[in-house]
């Protein structure tokens, strides 16, 4: 997993070394947890990176990481309050975007998602379907993210901001 993480930080590093015609973007975004996990995690949020080549005037594609963080809630069982732990992952992933007019877009990003906390935790298969607005200089997005792990998935509905450098 180690090697991994570390394989797809390399990766990521040098294309944004080579990189001559493409944009770095770099956010934050907050989502309500959904599904299998929605009794367990109060909210999502996380930063996002990404770096994006033009293929044609409307669409780019790229690479994307960040950090995605689950907040445990705790939960009357009954028997007594259990607290459960917070949950965090790196996303890896490849990134297109298509621009429907200047403004308007969509997108997807697909990859895997490591687990990093609580200790034990699955990596599993990201996939994030988005819409959103941008400008020159920023873009905001409404998006769902879906984690595929072992016994379920880690799932949310969310808003995010990018910056665009």
């Amino acid at each position: 997993m180690k090697k991994l993480f570390i394989a797809a930080v390399a990766v990521l590093a040098f294309s944004l070394a080579n990189a001559q015609e493409g944009g770095f973007k770099g956010g934050i975004h907050l989502g309500i947890p959904l599904g299998d996990i929605k009794d367990f995690y109060s909210f999502n949020g996380g930063l996002d990176l990404a770096y994006m080549w033009p293929v044609s005037d409307e669409f780019k594609v790229g690479v994307a990481t960040g950090y995605d963080y689950y907040a445990g809630k705790t939960v009357n069982t009954g028997f007594g309050d259990v607290k459960y732990d917070a949950a965090s992952f790196i996303p890896v992933a490849g990134t297109a975007q298509y621009s429907f007019t200047e403004s308007i877009y969509g997108g997807l990003d697909l990859g895997y998602a490591i687990g990093v906390a609580p200790s034990g935790i699955d990596s599993g298969v990201l996939y994030q379907p988005k819409v959103g607005y941008q400008t020159a200089k920023y873009e905001i997005y409404l998006g769902y993210k879906g984690i595929s792990v072992s016994g379920g998935a880690f799932s949310s509905v969310g808003l995010g901001f990018n910056y665009k450098f």
